[in-house]
């Protein structure tokens, strides 16, 4: 057992943790950052599979990402644009497939009014909502209390118009069921975007992508910090008093005057905190969950698609695959597809065979492109459901009535123990620029508590 001794501890070597560790050593302080996994990165996970290189986690760089934008320049990485020449595709209750090009979907002009109409309503509620305390707002209990999709059919009865207002938020982001969360989550979702607009435009939220996966932010920062990344290290027990923590792993001990838990809520019952955690966080972290998405890889000889005119991009609340894109990588020759499977219906893919799954998913994606869609040259489907250090995804949000309930003490320290991963973002929310943004704010709390 290696015994060390730090400042700061940080639990947790994805983006938040890595961020924090890095600001602390250019400050002065000594670190050591303890990873459960074999790798960093934590939602972040650029892998080789059967010679096709993969983004299995996050990927996407938005317009709106300032603090990932900047980090990925100072890391002297490159971006590039996602495909999205010529026509989408849209396929409605009727089942056609249909074509279309710009933002709105090619729906009955009675369901693009009452799309517009309530996109507008949204826009102007989340323009009065500061995504980092969206608790605050004057009507916070009101839209915390009824459900997301309560409030869009109190809106509408067209259901069409429903299922693609509930979807931006539902199945594309919080990847649970639309009566799960309430409308103030949901307003967070789209506010830590800059408006509802911004979430539903593809071209905005799914802007750029890096050469080489995104994976090399933390990869990058954790060489900055050396052997001070230590690697199948979970943390067992962290025991904590006003005097600082004792962090125990399989293979190392670290005492310091300061932790960062750098990792989702939902993992923190894997630690043995000794004392025990106030109970403010105990019944805080029961109402906070993850969603489940499956993302489907699907890597051709070439990008067909775009020989039939069309640029990758392709919804519907009334498939399988919900949403998929063009997401071949830079340089490569080959076309790569993209798609996603959320809630309700990726549970119930996995009550299939892995072959039966397969064939469903690919099926659902020939609805949008083709005959060709059936027959990939590698498939894959990542499911972070599985990841033992993960248990789910995207990310982390609060039950019917909890964001307003408990969204106040979310990142608050607990004693020399400090809080910090996307999952309590505001701007950036659920995204690596949220993660960035959580672990300099993380390590600006250690370091004023430093100075006093």
């Amino acid at each position: 057992m290696t015994e060390l001794t730090k400042d700061v501890v940080v639990i947790g070597a994805g983006a938040a943790g890595l961020t924090a560790a890095n600001e602390l050593r250019k400050a002065g302080l000594s670190v050591a950052v303890l990873e459960a996994r074999d790798r960093v990165g934590g939602r972040l996970w650029t892998d080789e599979i059967d010679g096709a290189m993969l983004e299995l986690g996050g990927q996407w760089v938005s317009p709106d990402q300032h603090a990932l934008i900047d980090t990925v320049a100072e890391l002297g990485l490159e971006t590039f644009s996602r495909y999205r020449d010529g026509d989408s595709v849209y396929i409605g209750p009727d089942g056609v497939t249909q074509r279309f090009t710009g933002e709105m979907f090619p729906v009955s002009p009675e369901t693009e009014r009452t799309i517009a109409e309530i996109t507008e309503r949204l826009d102007a509620m989340i323009a009065e909502i500061d995504p980092d305390r969206p608790w605050e707002h004057p009507r916070a209990v009101e839209w915390d209390t009824i459900s997301w999709d309560a409030w869009l059919r109190a809106q509408t009865d067209d259901d069409e118009a429903v299922r693609n207002l509930a979807f931006a938020t539902g199945s594309a982001m919080l990847t649970k069921p639309t009566h799960a969360f309430s409308l103030l989550q949901s307003l967070l979702m789209a506010a830590s975007a800059g408006s509802y607009s911004h979430l539903v435009d593809a071209d905005f939220i799914l802007d750029k992508r890096v050469v080489g996966g995104l994976q090399q932010v933390p990869v990058l920062l954790a060489e900055r910090l050396g052997d001070d990344v230590l690697l199948n290290q979970p943390v067992r027990t962290l025991a904590w008093s006003h005097e600082g923590v004792l962090a125990e792993a399989d293979a190392v001990t670290v005492r310091a005057r300061f932790a960062i838990l750098a990792l989702a809520p939902v993992l923190y019952p894997r630690i043995s905190f000794v004392p025990p955690l106030p109970r403010l966080q105990h019944q805080m972290h029961q109402h906070i969950s993850m969603g489940f998405v499956i993302k489907v890889h699907a890597v051709f000889d070439r990008p067909f698609w775009r020989e039939q005119g069309l640029s990758g991009t392709a919804f519907s609340p009334y498939e399988l695959c919900h949403e998929a894109y063009d997401n071949t990588n830079h340089g490569d020759e080959r076309g790569t597809l993209v798609g996603f499977v959320s809630d309700r219906t990726a549970d119930d893919l996995f009550r299939l065979s892995a072959d039966e799954r397969r064939a469903r998913i690919l099926e659902s994606l020939s609805h949008y492109y083709g005959e060709a869609a059936k027959d990939p040259v590698v498939y894959y489907e990542s499911d972070w459901g599985t990841e033992e250090w993960t248990r789910g995804a995207y990310a982390a949000s609060f039950d019917l009535g909890g964001l307003h309930r408990y969204g106040a003490d979310l990142r608050t320290p607990v004693g020399p123990i400090h809080l910090a991963c996307s999952d309590m973002a505001g701007a950036g929310y659920q995204h690596v620029d949220g993660a960035i943004r959580q672990g300099r704010r993380a390590a600006a709390e250690i370091l004023e508590r430093t100075r006093s």
